[in-house]
């Protein structure tokens, strides 16, 4: 009996097989090479799909990338310290590097920065990588990383990241490669720190953000603030892989149905952050896939502890017990979450408190503390917007609660464009969303510390801010971890910011789009995909 599968068939006739599917041979043609080498056709259509899997695994460099945020705003920046947008984050990410960046294990990796090191957690030195160019041809130096860093210090600038940055009291060169940073305390999370989209290098010197100047993966061709970008290849970047795109082009299109019909057009190949009752349009579309990132992600209630009604006893609790957590998780997300507990640390954390139980959905309870708060019966104002992920379906769930005990809620959805520079952390009730932070002191240093840039709920607490300083140069696992889960109790008790659910962010795309991964920084990788992603055929 003569067998047709043969013994000799080696990694040389597999890459035979990928090249042939690159030059675009059909599948019978393909059976037919295989079968006149001697293989079986029931081994071939195997050996065609392990053939298929690796061409798609492999990069192709060329094609123009569009693709799509759901917010905007002609506040949207190029200036990595003021970034506080996902598509601010996405420019910068294409633009310029950071010393580190977190990879899709959440390890910190080096980037511009060949070594980050310390004896102490307190003092540290960062040695550069050599022959970095930025755009204009100018080679990156220790002047570059000591004034981008500096920059965070000075108040002028409107650093998102100021009080990160406060704890570096010395910055200085070393030498042309070699940068000190000197901490006010240990800590030992500074690596992961430097990752952060906000400590992007810039050039020594530079004020002008008109245009990006980095050494990024791409070169700014265009940006107009609130409409779009245009992105083109470097060629002389200092990676050895990347980026594969021609040409990267970026901007918002705030209605997600939109977004969903653009990508299924084909207008653009990637649709971010679509809300989870969409997943429905998607279903059974062969062109289109959908990429699932499930970290620290989350759309909050925010109510102000110095304004009206949040000043009121009693009145913060009783909108802890009106959200109804699992109809949020359930019918709003459509299971694309976990339940959450009013606070920042996702359990995608190693810090997060398990034992830190959320509100049970009471509706009398709060109707109670409604009364005793005096406001049982008032209209009162929940400012939302699409700008915030699933924002306006949960105020929507808080109405319908609401008006269930006689508290008539005045839900006011108001527009994307314009939402995080007018109504966040103005409001008095009003809704947030926040992109994933790799560590628990970013999170509170940006969020809860009394002087947070970001303090949605204006929570401030001497306590808590002494308390976030011992545990971030605490090198004691133990110790470290029960101080952070009694911040985690704090926040969720004392806070206005109600966090119902830890969000699976949901990134439409074209199947020609290959490359995307998981990020801890959140979806689009982190924010980093056009230097990653490639477009196949």
């Amino acid at each position: 009996m003569i067998r047709n599968t043969p013994t000799n068939w080696t990694g040389r006739d597999d890459a035979m097989v990928e090249n042939a599917i690159r030059r675009g041979a059909s599948r019978r043609e393909l059976l037919k090479m295989l079968m006149g080498s001697g293989v079986a056709l029931s081994m071939g259509s195997g050996l065609l799909l392990r053939a298929g899997e690796a061409v798609a695994a492999t990069p192709v460099s060329g094609g123009n990338l569009k693709a799509a945020g759901w917010s905007a705003s002609t506040a949207d920046t190029l200036d990595p310290a003021k970034a506080s947008l996902s598509t601010d984050y996405t420019r910068c990410c294409a633009f310029y590097n950071r010393l580190t960046f977190l990879d899709e294990n959440g390890d910190v990796q080096m980037e511009l920065a060949e070594t980050v090191e310390s004896d102490d957690a307190r003092t540290w030195q960062v040695k550069l990588r050599s022959g970095v160019a930025f755009h204009n041809g100018k080679t990156l130096s220790s002047a570059d990383v000591v004034y981008s860093l500096k920059r965070h210090l000075d108040e002028s600038v409107g650093s998102k990241a100021n009080s990160i940055a406060k704890q570096m009291a010395e910055i200085e060169a070393v030498d042309d490669l070699t940068v000190k940073i000197v901490l006010t305390e240990p800590n030992a999370d500074l690596p992961t720190i430097l990752s952060l989209h906000h400590f992007m290098i810039i050039a020594d010197g530079v004020t002008d953000f008109s245009t990006a100047d980095g050494t990024g993966a791409f070169i700014c061709e265009s940006f107009e603030p609130g409409v779009r970008s245009v992105a083109v290849k470097n060629p002389n970047y200092f990676k050895e892989q990347g980026p594969y795109l021609d040409s990267f082009e970026y901007f918002a299109i705030s209605d997600n149905n939109a977004r969903v019909n653009a990508v299924l057009s084909g207008d653009i190949q990637l649709a971010a952050a679509v809300n989870p009752r969409s997943l429905r349009m998607l279903e059974g579309q062969s062109h289109v896939e959908t990429s699932i990132t499930t970290g620290g992600n989350y759309t909050n209630l925010n109510i102000r502890l110095d304004l009206e009604p949040g000043a009121k006893a009693g009145f913060i609790e009783g909108m802890k017990h009106l959200v109804n957590r699992e109809a949020i998780q359930k019918s709003v997300l459509r299971g694309l979450a976990e339940i959450g507990n009013d606070q920042p640390v996702s359990p995608a954390d190693r810090y997060h408190n398990p034992e830190l139980k959320p509100r049970a959905y009471d509706p009398e309870k709060a109707k109670s503390l409604f009364e005793k708060a005096g406001v049982l019966g008032q209209a009162i104002p929940i400012v939302t917007s699409d700008a915030a992920t699933s924002a306006v379906d949960m105020a929507m769930v808080v109405q319908q609660a609401g008006a269930e005990i006689g508290m008539p809620f005045d839900v006011q959805r108001v527009p994307s464009d314009g939402y995080w520079s007018n109504y966040w952390l103005k409001e008095a009730v009003h809704f947030g969303n926040i992109n994933p932070r790799p560590t628990p002191d970013i999170l509170f240093s940006l969020l809860y510390a009394s002087d947070a840039p970001w303090n949605e709920s204006q929570y401030k607490s001497e306590k808590f801010d002494k308390m976030m300083v011992e545990a971030r140069g605490l090198l004691d696992e133990e110790k470290r971890t029960a101080i952070y889960w009694e911040m985690q109790e704090m926040v969720a008790n004392e806070a206005g910011t109600i966090i119902p659910a830890y969000i699976s962010n949901v990134d439409a795309l074209s199947t020609r789009l290959k490359g995307l991964r998981p990020n801890p920084l959140g979806g689009q990788m982190g924010y980093a995909f056009a230097e990653y992603v490639w477009l196949e055929g």
